[in-house]
Order: C-alpha cells, then structure tokens, then sequence
C-alpha cells in the first residue's frame, strides 16, 4: 500500500518555521507578531537536493594547511568607535548599529561618513527615512561637509545598487535596514522577510567587493533590535548606541564582535555642533566640592574602561511608621539589602530615617562592586561625618556583613590610583564594620568636632 504524503501547511513562521493550517497573527511558537505568511511551497525537508561539484580553488582542505593573513583596518577617524570596532573597519565588514529614537545614531555616522572622507576615502551615505536636504542641514550644523561624502536619498534596495556601482565607495552607509525594501521579497519595507533579504544582499556586496557597511537597524520598545534574530547572526559587528535623554553623554558597546573584543565601550557627548569624543569621561560623575557627609566614590568598569562615580546619600528622621527610600542610579533592592547589612552588621541604625541614595552624573550603577561605596555613603549621612579626602570604595558586600572581593579589582586600584585616590577601601578589610572602624579615626566631622564616630 503506497504511503500517504503528508500535506504541506499552508502558513509557515518566516522567524521560526512554525506551520500551522490557518493564517494567525501570532506566531505559536516564537510569539512574533506578522511573521505567519502564506508558504508558497513545501519546504527543503521533503525535497531531494543534487550535490554540486565545488570550483575550483573552493574546495576542502585540512585547516593545518591554510594560511592566514590580518586584514587591514581602516580607520573611521572617530577614536571612540574605533575602539568599539577592535581598531577600526574591516574590509568587507557588516556593521549594525542599533539605538533608541533620537539618541544620535545618524549625528554619529555622519560625523563617521565624514571623518572618513577627510581621510580620502569616498562614502556613500544611503538615507532611507530623509531626504537630501535634510541630511545636508545636519552636516553643515555638525561641520560634516565633504566633496567625498555622498549622500542618496532611496529606498528601493536596487536604487542602492546602483549608487553603488556609479560612486564605487570606499565605505557604504545604509540608514536604515528597516525602511528599505527589495522587490525580490513580498511585503512592506520593515517586514521580517523584506529586512531578512535587504540585509542578506548588502552583506553580499559587501563581502563580494571588500566594503565596509554599516547598517542602521530600529529598536523595538523593549530595547532589542528589530526585525527577525537572524539579522544579528548574519552581521559581523552588532554595536548598540545608547543614553539617557536628560543628559548628554552617549555610550556605544559592541554586543558581537567577530573581529575585536565585546568589552569595549565608547563615549561620546551629544552637544549642539554635533557628536564630540569623551576620551577621559572620569570627570563626568564626580562632584567638584569639598568632601561632605554622606558622598563616597567608587571605581566602576563601563566594559574595559574604570570610571569613578560618586555616590551621594542623604538621611533625614522620620517619624512615620513607613521611612522612605528614594534612589536614583542605583538598584532600590540593592540598596534595601545594604540598609538592613549595614544596621544589622555594622550598628548603624537607619530604620527610623528616610533614605536618599543617588549619583552624579546620572550614571547608573548595576554591579555589586559599587555595595562598598553606598554603604560608606549611607553610614557617612547617618553619623555626619565626612569621609577622608582622597578615599575611594570597591567592594560586594554579603549578607553576613563581609566585603567580597570583585572583578579587576588590580586595574580599579590603577584608575584610582591615577585620579588621586590614595586610600582605597576594598575587600582587604575583610568586613563592612571593619572597614568603618578603619576610617573612624581619618574621618572629620562634618558640624562640629563633637559629632559621633562611624
């Protein structure tokens, strides 16, 4: 009896491959919202593939008798993104580079676009979502005008094409993947099909002819890159450009890179001539008056880069039965956890008191190596007395009151160090109460000489 063939569904998962029988909105499987469309055949499963003689010269070879050779990087001309990049461009490279609405992305690659051309290497820079006029305003604002600089205004990926081939750039800029469309896929510029083959054909071109280019990709309202996941398999570099609106400083972090590290960080500072370079950001988060009560700093890590941030914190009695705790900058679970370590290890009694906790500089603190600095800057506001100047706190804190000791903690000493900070309190003092007693005797009251010890 001859063996029935399963029928096809008719609705397939353009993220995931889910099928179902019926047209959904959702996806079943990956949740996706607009990927089910209608399959127009069955898939590679059921089909039978005829092997292909490899050319010549493309065949496989043991990897011990391959050589390698370095390709040589281009430098962008902006120092931060460089550094981002592993050292700058890599011929043939695919860069994507995400972030909020209006957090700077396209200042930054103009500044980019014509750091570039400065250098003698011609741009091409293939805005999607304004026109030529409007980009033109932003560079003659930001100083960005170039003979090099090319600018196009299409959205039509073959368009594109051709600017290509006419300016044969050294450098091509796509902004952004999301608004340009192909004619070779179905639906609107933005669906997942339309974004997974405008990004397929620029990757292609760009390894097909060496050339660098840079993408422009949305983010969804969550923070995570638009579109389907296998824009960010099919890139070489996925950098992420983000910053806080009431402020003006900009960081760029490398989430994959295949040519450099992911640790690195740039920073940058929107200003109104444009985007400027942030190459010692050390200033930024520390205040610039003499040590008071309640004010500590600690030496965080923004990937390789240790920065001082200064922690403030304010304690008022309260007579209410609920005491506040306000934070800014900082993890109120974090900060609840060191309020009860620091009353229950270390004697000091801040249940009756409202609790202020914040930073400078609008920086926002995640690590448990800065749990040292807010309990020294609590303990400082709740005993009023000053730390000694010149003094820095690293250091996790546990439950059972001992100071932990953190990661690269010799390079935070270093950037202390270089800073001026000649005291450096850390895992050394084994526990938080030791680490007050420590300072007991260097610190000055901050009312009267009569004010009580740590």
């Amino acid at each position: 009896m001859p063996t029935r063939r399963p029928t096809a569904a008719p609705y397939r998962c353009t993220e995931c491959g889910w099928t179902t029988i019926k047209w959904v909105g959702r996806c079943g499987e990956c949740q996706q919202w607009g990927t089910v469309v209608e399959a127009a055949e069955q898939s590679g499963i059921l089909r039978t593939v005829s092997p292909v003689a490899p050319s010549a010269g493309r065949t496989a070879r043991p990897i011990t008798h391959l050589t390698t050779s370095e390709e040589p990087r281009r430098t962008t001309g902006v120092g931060e993104f460089d550094r981002v990049l592993g050292g700058g461009l890599v011929p043939g490279a695919a860069i994507l580079l995400s972030g909020e609405p209006g957090v700077g992305k396209s200042t930054l690659l103009l500044e980019v676009a014509a750091q570039s051309a400065r250098a003698g290497r011609r741009v091409l820079y293939a805005s999607a979502e304004e026109s030529t006029a409007q980009v033109r305003l932003r560079a003659e604002r930001t100083g960005a005008l170039h003979d090099e600089l090319y600018l196009a205004s299409e959205i039509d990926l073959a368009t594109i094409l051709g600017h290509v081939d006419e300016v044969q750039p050294d450098l091509l800029i796509v902004d952004s993947v999301q608004t340009v469309s192909s004619a070779l896929s179905d639906g609107m510029a933005g669906h997942p099909s339309q974004v997974r083959e405008v990004a397929a054909t620029l990757i292609r071109i760009a390894k097909d002819r060496g050339l660098p280019v840079i993408i422009v990709g949305h983010v969804t309202k969550d923070g995570s890159i638009a579109g389907p996941r296998i824009l960010e398999h099919l890139v070489d570099v996925v950098c992420h450009f983000e910053g806080d609106r009431q402020t003006s400083l900009r960081f760029v972090r490398a989430l994959k890179n295949r040519f450099g590290p992911t640790d690195e960080v740039g920073c940058f500072d929107m200003t109104g001539a444009g985007i400027a370079e942030v190459a010692d950001p050390s200033a930024l988060f520390l205040g610039h008056g003499a040590p008071v009560a309640g004010t500590c700093v600690t030496i965080a890590l923004e990937g390789r880069r240790a920065l001082p941030v200064e922690v403030q914190a304010l304690t008022i009695k309260n007579g209410g039965p609920n005491p506040r705790r306000i934070v800014s900058g900082v993890d109120s679970a974090r900060v609840a956890m060191i309020l009860a370590v620091l009353e229950r290890r270390a004697g000091v009694t801040v249940s009756d008191q409202d609790v202020y906790v914040s930073t400078v500089g609008g920086v926002r603190l995640v690590e448990p190596a800065a749990d040292l600095a807010i309990a020294m800057a609590i303990a400082s506001a709740a005993r009023d007395r000053a730390l000694p100047r010149g003094t820095a706190a690293v250091g996790e804190l546990s439950l059972a009151g001992e100071v932990r000791p953190v990661t690269q903690g010799a390079q935070r000493r270093a950037e202390a160090a270089r800073l001026g900070y000649r005291s450096v309190v850390d895992a050394s003092s084994e526990s938080l109460a030791g680490a007050l007693r420590d300072l007991a005797a260097r610190g000055r009251p901050a009312r009267d000489e009569g004010a009580p010890d740590f």
